[in-house]
């Protein structure tokens, strides 16, 4: 299952290191100025998961496949992108692409790092960034509400349904809020809708990556910046990912071996990316199940909710054609038996159907007949 995140923020802010660390390439240009990053760069990064590896020992898999997702480091944005300032058209064609959002916010002080407002303020920051996403929407959704309201004044149902779900996303955008945060005034069919057809951009996910300086590792107390990032995402409900841009580059660059040393030193218990790429995936609501044996072990992606069959596609459409049923075990009680055989022996691996809904950490074989 594709699903990417965007990373985004005004020019400057460090979403181009963190993209590299992300990815750990130097494929995204970084430099002291606007623009640096103009074409979208996309890289495929492994979602860290203990059980994986663990699984892997106990059955003695020779190769291990993670699960994945896609991160996109789009341009910066500037004050007017929705009119077309800077790169606007073209940032914001590249965002409307992405599944959800990663928004980079500047919390550090640099006299020899430009900010594009002359000054470090994480919420007005932030801020310009929602309401140039707000305002590209409301031109969006201005523009079908015009043709879907001609057309719902001749009696066409399909019209006045339109018509009835953008005046609400209407009103919302007008009021310059995100339509992400008044989802509750939308029925569920409408979002449906809303999603597939005009790709709005401020109904995506969203999670702040907030950029601190090396002396407010591991969390940042004390940092006001960050307080008030804070205080703004708590207002939305929105995550937020604390980390240190440079420090994490500075730890691709040096051996494996002598990474956990260098988090020790900093109070750190894993790379703040790891929590970014986590915290990514539950932005999108996606859920792992495994596949083990002794050729491979593997992590796969699916949406919550998903069902057996469907998740069986995930690994080819031909298992999904001819599903048949599911040998589960969920990984919990697999750690406490110890393997697969075993616990198959013990008649712990139970059998599902099609209408079995997936859990997060089922290790799964799936019967099949094409």
């Amino acid at each position: 299952m594709k699903m990417n995140v965007g990373i985004v923020g005004l020019p400057n802010v460090g979403k181009s290191t963190i993209f590299n660390a992300l990815t750990e390439t130097a494929k995204a240009g970084v430099a002291n100025y606007p623009f640096c990053t103009i074409d979208p760069n996309v890289g495929i990064v492994n979602v860290p998961d203990e059980r994986l590896y663990k699984i892997a020992e106990l059955e003695k898999s020779k190769n291990i496949v993670p699960a994945t997702i896609e991160f996109v480091d789009i341009a910066g944005l500037v004050r007017g992108a929705s009119k077309g300032e800077g790169l606007g058209n073209q940032f914001l064609a590249n965002i409307r692409q992405v599944s959800a959002i990663a928004h980079v916010v500047r919390c550090f002080d640099d006299p020899d790092i430009i900010h594009v407002e002359g000054s470090v303020n994480p919420v007005r920051d932030a801020e310009i960034i929602e309401t140039e996403l707000i305002l590209a929407d409301l031109q969006s959704i201005e523009k079908r509400y015009e043709r879907s309201a001609k057309a719902a004044k001749t009696g066409n149902k399909e019209a006045k349904f339109e018509v009835q779900v953008l005046e609400k996303a209407k009103a919302i955008l007008e009021d310059l809020k995100p339509l992400r945060t008044n989802l509750d005034k939308f029925e569920e069919e409408e979002i449906q809708w809303l999603t597939r057809t005009l790709y709005p951009i401020t109904i995506k996910p969203l999670m702040y990556v907030a950029n601190i300086p090396e002396e407010d590792l591991p969390e940042g107390e004390g940092n006001v910046y960050l307080q008030q990032l804070k205080e703004k995402a708590k207002q939305e409900n929105a995550p937020v990912v604390v980390l240190c841009g440079k420090v994490e580059q500075e730890l691709i660059e040096i051996p494996k071996e002598e990474r956990e040393e260098f988090l020790n030193a900093l109070g750190l218990k894993e790379p703040g990316l790891n929590r970014m790429i986590k915290t990514g995936y539950a932005l999108l609501d996606l859920i792992t199940y495994f596949t083990a044996g002794e050729k491979e072990a593997r992590a796969w992606t699916i949406k919550r909710g998903t069902k057996a069959p469907q998740a069986a596609g995930e690994i080819h459409s031909d298992i999904e054609r001819g599903f048949i049923a599911a040998e589960v075990i969920n990984y919990d009680d697999y750690i406490k038996i110890g393997s697969m055989q075993k616990a198959k022996e013990l008649g712990m691996v139970r059998i599902e159907g099609k209408d079995y809904i997936v859990k997060d950490g089922d290790i799964m074989y799936f019967r099949f007949n094409v």
